[in-house]
């Protein structure tokens, strides 16, 4: 009897491992779920539109290494992923990532990333395990909101966004806790000079989100998940930054309410091809702003059942463009090619 109850037992344990083998090569099934419309010099119209990986607790910021393989986090799981971009297979990269976000590679190979889980919020180095460290957690000895996005400078300066809760966020947060919120840092956009302290520089979105660097490092580009327009300034000497002003605007809307006001753009993730054009995800999809800020089109990616979050070209010769968001990442082949002299 306790013979038959253990092989029962075994094949239960057998037939659960399979089903879920099984359950999860179905999620990461490939599919095509829309085509690209035609951008001159940037993608073909008719491009597939692939969905290639989905059942994600979140999917946020892919960044295309060096090696060509792609770095994706799953914030919800509190996970990092490399995916195989031959193969689009994707294996656990970072076990424990404290709820990353944005991710950046600084020039010693190192990925540093924007960890929001609460209680300890800080901007850190999170792989390779042996090399893990914060670099800030504060500023003016008050703990950061939710750090989303960043990007790591050729000198080893960081710039990065906190663009605190949302409405729904912040009462999850509060029901999670079981208390009200204590008073918070304002959404603001930093920066943390080579070994230094962080800096505020920006504080005057409703919800800063999306960060990138111009190809020559002298333009430091932000949007506003709430505002219609990208916002650019110049990078001076010590990084520090001034003549803020309007680079493009955005057409694109999600159906979405986050409870801040503003326009609804949901604009959030960007990166740059080897042109300078700039790459923005936003609730209508992936816009393409050409080097100056003249909108060239939209590229029709959807992250359903919310907006797409994050953008990265990767791959062989950095031709394809992967976009994440709501637990899925997806994939289109492009003329475009991304920037080579950084991850992303």
């Amino acid at each position: 009897m306790r013979r038959t109850a253990l092989v029962s037992v075994l094949c239960c344990v057998a037939f659960q491992a399979a089903y879920t083998t099984t359950r999860a090569q179905a999620l990461q099934a490939p599919a095509v779920v829309g085509a690209a419309a035609d951008i001159p010099g940037v993608v073909k119209g008719g491009t597939p539109i692939e969905r290639i990986l989905t059942g994600y607790n979140g999917l946020d910021d892919p960044i295309g290494l060096t090696d060509g393989s792609l770095v994706f986090s799953e914030p919800g799981a509190r996970r990092l992923h490399r995916l195989n971009t031959q193969t689009d297979k994707a294996s656990v990269l970072v076990a424990e990532s404290n709820e990353s976000h944005g991710v950046t590679e600084d020039a010693r190979g190192r990925l540093i990333s924007a960890q929001a889980w609460d209680g300890s919020t800080r901007i850190g180095v999170i792989h390779p395990a042996e090399s893990r460290t914060v670099l800030v957690d504060a500023y003016e000895g008050r703990p950061f909101s939710r750090p989303n996005d960043l990007i790591v400078a050729r000198n080893g300066g960081v710039y990065f966004t906190d663009p605190g809760l949302t409405v729904q966020q912040a009462e999850e947060l509060a029901k999670r806790l079981g208390k009200p919120l204590e008073p918070r840092l304002p959404p603001a956009v930093y920066y943390i000079p080579p070994g230094g302290r962080a800096i505020r520089i920006e504080d005057k979105m409703i919800r800063p989100n999306g960060i990138q660097l111009s190809r020559d490092e002298k333009t430091l580009y932000v949007d506003d998940s709430n505002g219609a327009d990208v916002i650019a300034w110049d990078i001076q000497a010590d990084g520090l930054v001034r003549n803020r002003r309007a680079f493009g605007s955005l057409t694109g809307r999600s159906t979405r309410d986050n409870g801040l006001g503003g326009v609804k753009t949901f604009a959030d993730g960007m990166t740059i091809d080897t042109d300078g054009r700039l790459y923005v995800a936003t609730g209508g999809g992936v816009e393409v702003l050409s080097e100056q800020g003249r909108h060239l089109g939209t590229i029709p990616v959807k992250c359903p059942p919310a907006d797409c979050q994050n953008l990265a070209f990767s791959g062989a010769g950095k031709r394809t463009l992967y976009v994440g968001g709501a637990g899925s990442l997806y994939k289109v082949a492009m003329i475009a090619r991304g920037f080579a002299g950084r991850a992303k």
